[in-house]
């Protein structure tokens, strides 16, 4: 009788298979047709029989997405880890972030970290910024993982999910894993010139916690290039908040084109002005624009 299990880790030719009913890992061997066609990746769920210690893989599922960096299957949600300061905050790299991850087929969360370094009107800030992306329509948690606030929602979040880490060095990915879920990664802390962590993850490795939930690192991101992933003309389908208002053509791109609801928007205050900065510069495109001061 074939068993169902998932990808736990693919590290160069190791494949690890967890079972479902059993927190045993064994180790994965592809057999027949599997063998000569199919790559498997760290979150695939495939069918098999247990030998001893072997897991003999005869059948890998369709999958929903497949990632590129890390290589990961079925991704359920992508955890996008930002810091306000330390290193500081740079919306652009998050929103575009969130453009690419939600184009690949997972749901996105924001996870502000680091927020007991905060005081005064950093906190002010931090609320504003909060506001901004749970206005967008993505769920926003703050975070510490030195006095473990927001982890527990963190876990009700992703209850039951595969997921992954992303976000730019030094803002504290791996800590939050290991609140998490108990694992360490090897990350340097960040360097007080550079206010960057050097991030030291091989493989890919998905560490079971929760109630059935599965939690991946990936390499932190300097620089996402948004139109190497995603179409020009698609791009503000990734930014839900402009789909509030109408514009006298339906493909509007929401720069030069006459009666366009989103520019008045903007005008009205109704919009987040750096978040239409950032969709601007993921397109390439400059218009002069007239915002609430």
């Amino acid at each position: 009788m074939n068993r169902i299990g998932i990808v736990v880790e693919r590290i160069a030719q190791f494949i690890g298979v967890m079972v479902e009913g059993d927190d045993k890992v064994y180790r994965g061997v592809p057999k027949g047709k599997v063998l000569k066609k199919t790559k498997i990746y760290a979150g695939d769920r495939v069918a098999g029989k247990i030998v001893g210690d072997v897991f003999s893989i005869e059948e890998v599922f369709e999958r929903k997405n497949v990632l590129v960096r890390p290589p990961v299957a079925n991704v359920d949600r992508t955890l996008c880890v930002v810091t306000l300061k330390k290193p500081e905050f740079d919306n652009y790299l998050l929103d575009s972030l969130l453009v690419v991850y939600e184009h690949a087929g997972t749901s996105p969360a924001v996870i502000f970290n680091k927020v007991d370094l905060l005081e005064g009107e950093e906190l002010q800030e931090l609320q504003a910024w909060v506001k901004t992306y749970e206005e967008a329509g993505y769920p926003v948690i703050k975070v510490s993982t030195v006095t473990g606030e927001g982890i527990e929602d963190i876990k009700d979040l992703v209850e039951g999910e595969i997921c992954i880490l992303a976000g730019p060095s030094g803002v504290g990915k791996s800590s939050i894993l290991k609140a998490l879920t108990g694992a360490e990664l090897r990350t340097s802390e960040v360097s007080e010139k550079t206010e960057r962590g050097r991030h030291t993850t091989t493989g890919v490795k998905l560490i079971p916690f929760g109630k059935g939930s599965f939690l991946g690192d990936t390499p932190g991101f300097s620089k996402v290039e948004v139109l190497n992933f995603v179409r020009k003309k698609d791009v503000k389908n990734y930014f839900a908040e402009f789909s509030r208002f109408t514009c006298r053509y339906p493909d509007c791109t929401h720069t030069k084109e006459p009666d366009c609801g989103v520019k008045e928007a903007l005008k009205e205050g109704k919009l987040s002005c750096d978040r239409f900065k950032s969709y601007l510069k993921m397109i390439k495109e400059y218009i002069e624009l007239e915002c609430p001061q």
